[in-house]
């Protein structure tokens, strides 16, 4: 009989599922991993690679980035009740924006007299033990699972990444209790669980008849437009939808972008307003989409005729959504307009495609409209502490090549840098899709270890900054070689507080007097926010830039430190919290 101990067949569980990365801040509670993980070093099997994150929320967001990248659910390991609190905020911006991802949190040792190996030995054990940990992280997570017996560890990894990888995908929670992993297991006794046989289930498209019926509307419909979020999961997404609107003359919007979704130099991008179009549309398509506009501010939407393509139409984890739908499909999205396509094609005849031509002609003088006031305010530069963010941005994008990839986390300044950095091509534009803020440092090196030959630019307002535990970001980039390019939008505060007191009491006191408890500096003069110097201490190049004039070539130097394998962050002061009027 041949026996391993229970942390042997989890590693060897990990590599049968094809996970390449284990991203780990460990504890106590993974002695039997680390022990493990030792042994197959030096009996020269390969496990998963342990990229290890000194804070949890770098480590969870590494992993969605890596599957923003390549689409294949990775693991990561925390510690306790600890870790996982640590871990939760991450899971949210994971859930909202459905990557798959497996966290594995241990568990403190339930035995304490020594009954078995891995009993309680420290302090912590006693304090690390809640009764509901998977509760910190449910809402987050489509499955969680307490691991009873090492026996069934192939089993419930199985399952573990079924649930994942299944559309809609998301996170997923495991925890590990310390005796369990130690226990030796027979080896005999463990049973294979095939992918073929207990896979994940992927959505697909809509029955032909139905496919024909949203044809039809398309094409009898005068003004069509699309609003979509996260269609671009997939490049074949982002292909169709712009064939489909040159097709029907549909334009389309990116409401709330967690990637590209259509080529931004396709005639029929329109923007990320969907309120523009709604104003005059008559037929509505919302593809793959969480908040395609807020219904506060535009009642006529309920009076239109709405088409649902969505990998998630009922929002299940949405308790109340609040969007009215004449026709509902619950499909992949990408699948739907191809088969919708092809039906259009089969429909089409000269006239309406000339007519197509024609709709689609008629907005080039918005699209010209659209081009110059971008470039006229890219033009304005602002002044020494306090350029303009349309001008750092546009800076940046001259810069920049199609093959770049731009991860955004400006937050309040995420429509200037949209709007002044277009992307073109498919999964090249990243956005987590959550409230938490502080996941786009480790998205970026997550997204940089899938793709390591291409050049990752982060773009952060300075609250998010504070909140990606910058310190782990860029130690985690010097130990790993991961370089990656952060600009810090620095206009000191915090803009989406104020906006919402703005927003809920127009003339109050508040906004009489200034006090919006969204200040994140003392104002004074001589004040130097340096959080590029809070990266060179992990070996990062640092760039300061106050005046206008000195930010192009500040970039170059960026863009050289990220060539010499080295990270680089630069900050830019922009106009100030207080100056931006904002309603």
């Amino acid at each position: 009989m041949t026996t391993h101990s229970a942390a042997h067949h989890l590693l060897q569980g990990l590599v049968d599922l094809g996970v390449d990365y284990v991203f780990a801040n460990l504890g106590t509670d993974h002695a039997p991993i680390i022990e493990e993980l030792a042994r197959w070093e030096k009996s020269n099997r390969r496990p998963p690679e342990v990229i290890l994150c000194p804070h949890e929320n770098v480590a969870v967001h590494m992993a969605g980035g890596y599957a923003l990248a390549t689409g294949k659910g990775q693991a990561v390991l925390v510690h306790v009740d600890a870790g996982t609190a640590n871990a939760a905020m991450a899971l949210h911006n994971l859930a909202r924006t459905r990557l798959p991802v497996l966290v594995m949190a241990g568990r403190a040792p339930f035995t304490i007299h020594g009954e078995l190996t891995g009993s309680r030995d420290t302090y912590v054990h006693f304090v690390q033990d809640p009764y509901d940990m998977a509760g910190i992280v449910r809402p987050y997570v489509k499955w969680e699972y307490m691991l009873p017996s090492g026996v069934v560890i192939n089993e419930v990894l199985r399952r573990a990444h079924t649930m994942m990888q299944s559309d809609p995908r998301g996170p997923v929670y495991l925890t590990l209790p310390r005796e369990i992993l130690a226990a030796d297991i027979d080896d005999e006794k463990m049973m294979s669980f095939p992918e073929a046989k207990y896979g994940p289930v992927k959505a697909g498209g809509v029955a032909p008849e139905e496919a024909d019926t949203i044809a039809a509307e398309l094409m009898t419909a005068d003004n069509p437009i699309a609003a979509t979020t996260y269609i671009g999961r997939k490049a074949e997404g982002v292909a169709v939808l712009d064939e489909l609107a040159r097709a029907c003359g549909i334009r389309v919007f990116e409401s709330f972008p967690a990637m590209l979704n259509i080529p931004h130099d396709s005639p029929c991008f329109a923007g990320f307003n969907v309120g523009d179009g709604i104003k005059d549309a008559d037929l509505g398509l919302l593809i793959d989409t969480d908040v395609p506009f807020i219904p506060l501010d535009h009642p006529r939407a309920r009076t239109m005729r709405w088409i649902q393509v969505d990998v998630d139409p009922l929002k299940e984890n949405i308790p109340v959504w609040g969007f009215a739908t004449d026709r509902r499909y619950q499909a992949d999205a990408a699948t739907v307009l191809r088969q919708v396509l092809e039906a259009v094609r089969r429909r089409a005849d000269d006239h309406y495609r000339q007519k197509i031509k024609a709709r689609i002609a008629s907005w080039a003088p918005a699209r010209e409209a659209r081009a110059k006031r971008l470039a006229a305010a890219a033009a304005k530069t602002g002044s020494r502490d306090a350029m303009t963010v349309e001008y750092v941005a546009a800076t940046l994008n001259q810069r920049l090549t199609p093959d770049d990839i731009v991860v955004n986390e400006a937050v309040r300044n995420t429509g200037p840098t949209l709007s002044q950095m277009p992307r073109t091509k498919p999964l090249t534009y990243f956005a987590h899709a959550g409230g938490g803020l502080g996941g786009s440092g480790g998205i970026a090196l997550g997204i940089k270890l899938a793709w390591p030959d291409r050049r990752v630019v982060q773009v952060v307002g300075d609250g998010s900054f504070h909140f990606m535990s910058p310190d782990a970001v860029y130690a985690v980039s010097q130990q790993f070689g991961l370089p990656i390019f952060t600009v810090v939008l620095d206009n000191r505060g915090w803009q989406a507080v104020k906006a919402s007191v703005q927003r809920v009491y127009p003339k109050g006191v508040a906004g009489e007097s200034g006090k919006f408890q969204a200040r994140l500096s003392s104002g004074k003069p001589d004040e130097r926010r340096r959080f590029d110097e809070l990266a060179h201490a992990f070996g990062a190049h640092g760039e300061y830039v106050a005046e206008p004039a000195e930010l192009g070539p500040a970039i170059d130097r960026c863009f050289a430190a990220l060539k010499d394998k080295r990270s680089a962050v630069l900050t830019a002061r922009v106009t100030s919290l207080a100056d931006v009027p904002i309603g």
